[in-house]
């Protein structure tokens, strides 16, 4: 079940991939390999975090 919608997707993967990008520079220390958990839970249209609490950001069903 799908709990990320659109506009949250583009965020995640996009600070996901910035902070991946950081770490490899050494701009950043290890903390910025979390910005893989981003773009996968972006890929993947699922938070865990999400579905514990109770939260969607997709559009509502019709």
């Amino acid at each position: 079940m799908n709990n990320i919608g659109l506009n949250d997707r583009i965020l995640r993967v996009v600070v996901g991939s910035v902070l991946v990008f950081l770490t490899f520079l050494g701009v950043i220390g290890v903390w910025g390999w979390l910005g893989l958990i981003l773009i996968v839970t972006g890929l993947m249209r699922f938070c865990p975090a999400y579905r514990l609490i109770g939260f969607k950001t997709t559009p509502k069903d019709l």
